[in-house]
């Protein structure tokens, strides 16, 4: 086979569905507990998600253009399609979908107000077997809001969880309200009446109701409604709509055949319309008139701060009262303030204390008056045993006068603050009075708004009677719409589908833990098994090295030991045996480096367990740290100050002098790195490499070169001129299979002498694809 037929083998990669397969039995419990999952959110939904039903109408359109000749004309001629005699039919079925016909019939039966109720997992809506129905005094048919509503017990329910859309919770404790009571919330006043279903099973059973948008309602009823005709050649609608209420949707049917029928009279009756159109006009009309005389008698309120006039009154009273008790007591701290600074302003007092306690209310000034006394009176001591001259009572002189200035303008600034405060007082007392004498004239003016209120009811009560009457005579028109078949339906539910949602769950959980395999094993291009290198590489494989974890808190230790069955042990052992086969008729020492394209891939692990390994076998072996760089090999070991750099640069020619036995086995030495030398390079291409190697094959069975790695720097390459085995050491997890063809293009190129691979840190209990074994052990225990 030649190289072009090796790289075509090598690019062959596809994922095998065998591969697949057994990747799947290996990650068994993913596929189980994804069923598990799906299924068990399958079974959740079907819990959570309520039952829909369905139900039909049929209603018969009376079509008057098709009475008589011209009937029996359209029909001879319906056939040939050319007459539309379905038109009017047509029409109808767009008016039944109408938005303005649903509006109706959702605030008819107050489809805006829901109430539901817990059952397990699911929410079931009550209808009309709620246990009571609330009403909304204050809620126009576009606001939005929800509460809980709980009977406590016969006469008396709690009203709590008041919620504001869009979820804005109102803060505010539970009402207690009783049966057929109006009582005020935080969402305005309700009206709670109880239903002939209010009995002792509903007892402390919260029911939630939530009032929505009723044009919004009335928009999700219109989409689901379904309407169409029976056959192409009758004028019979099937209506049809889907709800988790059975009685509701029977209800929306019925009260929607029963609006059309109203609007199809309303267009027949004119007449009737055009008065009701009046007595609506008027109404509306006397409305916002009843409207503007409360908000009248509301804004005279609210302008002249009134609740109740006569306590008001009383108020006013008790207000003058306390305000003159507070401006005598300002008055009296102004006198007070007003002494004292007479007295300060006095020169002949200049040298006196100041009066303290005197009953100011300003703290800062007596703070200010008992430090001038404290010092002045130090002064003066001072001065009965010294005199004027002195520096130190000129210092104390000084500083009482700038605190006597202080003291002043503190005084002044109170006197002036006591003074605007007896200004305010003033003011509210004046004020106070106005509002006292003004009680007559607001009580009368009050009295004819009310006067004026009534007399707009009574009219407002009399057009809603007119507007019955009208109403009653629009009655006797015929309707537009026969039912035929009045809302009906199977009591078997149409959704959810629970076979379906099952099998969609098992298919699930199938199909993900499946789809996330797959993007595992497309998305992840690091080697990680045997099967990745042997398809890409034509190297010979020496072997696989198990992942070995490193203990935290401890550093270096050999996996490999006297008679140690582990799995790593038994891979080393593998791996040893396999060198002997490429060994083939080799004399004296064998020289085996050991190299790798990456850095960080585990040489000087391999180096020294492999050397262990040989160790355990009898032969004698010696770890050389050809990583003069970094000398990762030698401090595992230990620190020396003298190594391979020494010898390599001529500063020693005692190469034995430099070996160092290990605390591991007496038949394994190390070489150390020594000094880190300013020309690594120049120093392994020197003639001293190739003699420091021949003396120790002659001493020793095996020389294991730790190097570094080849695509970093040049040292592999220079040093393999020594090597009897190269050992290319690839980590699985840690190299990418893209740079596969590099380490294959160096065999290719046999840039390194017998060249194999190893690779390092397989883990067995992965669930990869690749080859799948039963691991190292067999027939022994772990230790």
């Amino acid at each position: 086979m030649d190289i072009e037929q090796e790289k075509s083998n090598l690019q062959d990669n596809d994922l095998n569905v065998m591969d697949f397969l057994k990747m799947g039995l290996a990650n068994w419990y993913w596929f189980v507990l994804s069923l598990l999952v799906c299924v068990g959110l399958a079974v959740f939904y079907l819990k959570r998600t309520p039952n829909v039903y369905t139900r039909t109408a049929s209603v018969l359109i009376r079509d008057d253009a098709r009475g008589g000749q011209l009937a029996s004309e359209a029909t001879a001629f319906e056939d040939l399609n050319m007459l539309n005699v379905k038109s009017s039919v047509d029409n109808e079925m767009l008016v039944f979908k109408s938005k303005n016909l649903m509006v109706e019939v959702a605030r008819r039966l107050h489809l805006d107000i829901s109430y539901k109720v817990r059952s397990g997992l699911k929410e079931l809506e009550l209808y009309t077997h709620s246990p009571v129905t609330l009403r909304f005094p204050d809620a126009s048919e576009s606001m939005s809001f929800a509460l809980q509503v709980t009977p406590l017990s016969e006469k008396q329910v709690r009203l709590s969880d008041f919620v504001e859309q869009p979820d804005v919770e109102l803060s505010s404790a539970p009402v207690d309200a009783a049966l057929g009571d109006t009582v005020q919330t935080p969402i305005g006043r309700v009206v709670v009446t109880p239903s002939r279903y209010y009995t002792a099973d509903f007892f402390h059973v919260p029911v939630k109701v939530k009032k929505s948008d009723l044009q919004r309602v009335a928009s999700a009823c219109n989409q689901g409604l379904q309407a169409e005709l029976a056959n192409q050649y009758a004028t019979v609608i099937n209506l049809s709509i889907n709800d988790v209420s059975p009685t509701r949707a029977e209800d929306i049917l019925n009260t929607l055949i029963a609006v059309y029928n109203e609007d199809a009279i309303n267009d027949k009756n004119q007449i009737a319309i055009n008065t009701s159109e009046f007595i609506n006009e008027r109404l509306i009309i006397i409305e916002q008139e009843l409207g503007g005389v409360d908000s009248e008698i509301e804004t005279f309120k609210k302008e002249n701060r009134l609740t109740d006039i006569t306590s008001e009154a009383g108020m006013f009273v008790e207000a003058t009262s306390r305000i003159q008790a507070e401006e005598a007591t300002l008055q009296n701290q102004l006198s007070l303030a007003q002494y004292i600074r007479q007295y300060l302003a006095d020169p002949a007092k200049s040298a006196d204390l100041i009066p303290a306690n005197t009953g100011i209310s300003d703290v800062d000034i007596e703070g200010l008056i008992g430090e001038y006394n404290e010092l002045l009176l130090k002064r003066n001591k001072l001065i009965t045993n010294s005199s004027n001259r002195n520096p130190v009572v000129m210092d104390m002189n000084n500083s009482l006068d700038a605190m006597r200035q202080t003291i002043v303008r503190t005084v002044d600034n109170f006197i002036t603050g006591l003074n605007i405060k007896i200004q305010h007082i003033r003011s509210q007392e004046s004020q106070t009075a106005r509002r006292i004498s003004a009680v007559p004239s607001q009580q009368k003016y009050v009295l004819s708004v009310e006067r004026q209120q009534k007399i707009k009811e009574s009219l407002y009560l009399y057009l809603l009677n007119k507007r019955e009457e009208n109403a009653l005579s629009q009655s006797i028109t015929e309707s537009n719409a026969r039912i035929i078949d009045p809302a009906a339906g199977s009591n078997v539910p149409i959704a959810p589908d629970r076979r379906m949602i099952l099998l969609a769950a098992l298919l699930a959980g199938v199909a993900i833990p499946a789809l996330i395999i797959w993007l595992s094993i497309m998305l992840d291009t690091c080697v990680r098994t045997r099967k990745d290198v042997e398809d890409r590489l034509s190297i010979p494989f020496l072997g696989e090295i198990p992942l070995k974890k490193r203990q935290k808190g401890k550093g270096f230790a050999m996996a490999v030991r006297e008679n140690s069955r582990d799995s790593v042990s038994e891979a080393f052992r593998i791996v040893r045996t396999n060198m002997e086969f490429m060994r083939g008729e080799t004399t004296g020492g064998q020289v085996v480096v050991l190299t790798s394209l990456n850095p960080d891939s585990g040489k000087t692990f391999v180096s020294a367990n492999l050397a262990m390994s040989l160790v355990l076998t009898g032969k004698r072996v010696i770890l050389v740290d050809l990583d003069i760089r970094k000398g990762t090999l030698s401090a595992l070991f230990g620190k020396w100050p003298e190594g391979i750099s020494n010898y390599l640069s001529g500063k020693t020619d005692e190469a034995e002098a430099l070996i160092h036995h290990t605390d591991y086995h007496p038949a394994l030495d190390l070489l150390p790195n020594g000094p880190i030398p300013p020309n690594p390079a120049e120093l392994l291409l020197s003639q001293r490499l190739d003699r420091l190697v021949a003396q120790l094959k002659e001493r020793y069975d095996y020389v294991i070169l730790d190097n570094v790695p080849s695509n970093m720097i040049a040292d592999a390459v220079i040093v393999n001129r020594v090597a009897d085995l190269t050992l290319y050491v690839i980590r699985a997890g840690h190299m990418d299979r893209r740079q596969l063809p590099e380490v294959e293009r160096l065999y290719q190129q046999r840039k390194f002498r017998n060249m194999a691979v190893l690779l390092n840190g397989v883990k067995y209990n992965r669930s990869s694809y690749g080859y799948y074994r039963y691991g190292y052990g067999y027939g022994y225990g772990k230790n």
